[in-house]
């Protein structure tokens, strides 16, 4: 995923199979939709992304690849750092956790902000790399930004009272430290790839739980 158009668009169809199956097992358990959703947009943005390759390469025009380009960028960096918390939080019972997981949704909605107000301003572009694509939106204190978007969408996982959660956001931390290591001009083109296969790790999790019940806690 997001090392090419063909890779994108099969990447985000055998996510769309596993969002699916996920939708399948929510049965009557509201608070976890946002979560068993999250499959299903990151298939569609796995798509998405595929008209940007396609309009940087010259087989789309550059009008509806500049459209798909901001299409992806308006779901990875302003809906991604509020949602990903957010549903978390719906998952969260009563107590301090859920006062800890309000902050991070506070802190979520202050980076998608910034992010949007930066790409309002532009310039917002994106450039063909040898295996993935790299964006730019102009940003200033542009580390600190990144720094407060891992902080949001691992963090809230992190502090979750459902262990398979927090394993979830302990694995997304590793991957997109090394992920930013490797390629920072193509950090959101390759972390959208990573968070795309951790969603279908949701997927499985929501699957196991069965229906009627919630996930493992690990702490009461």
């Amino acid at each position: 995923m997001c090392f090419s158009a063909q890779a994108d668009l099969v990447g985000g169809a055998v996510l769309a199979v596993i969002g699916l199956d996920a939708a399948r097992h929510v049965h009557q358990r509201r608070d976890h939709l946002a979560l068993a959703a999250l499959p299903l947009l990151l298939a569609a943005h796995q798509i998405d992304e595929a008209f940007v390759w396609w309009g940087l390469q010259g087989h789309v025009s550059p009008q509806v690849g500049r459209v798909a380009m901001w299409i992806y960028l308006l779901f990875a960096f302003v809906v991604l750092p509020t949602y990903v918390p957010l549903a978390v939080l719906a998952l969260e019972a009563p107590g301090r956790r859920r006062a800890v997981i309000r902050g991070f949704v506070a802190l979520g909605a202050t980076v998608s902000t910034i992010l949007l107000v930066a790409m309002l301003d532009g310039p917002v572009t994106a450039e063909l790399y040898d295996y993935h694509l790299g964006y730019s939106i102009g940003l200033p204190a542009g580390f600190a930004v990144v720094a407060a978007y891992v902080a949001a969408t691992c963090g809230s996982l992190l502090f979750s009272g459902y262990h398979r959660l927090a394993l979830y956001g302990v694995v997304n931390l590793i991957a997109v430290a090394v992920l930013a290591r490797l390629a920072v001009e193509g950090f959101a083109s390759l972390w959208c790839a990573w968070a795309a296969v951790t969603a279908a790790v949701v997927a499985l999790i929501l699957r196991r739980s069965g229906q009627g019940q919630q996930l493992a806690v690990a702490l009461a």
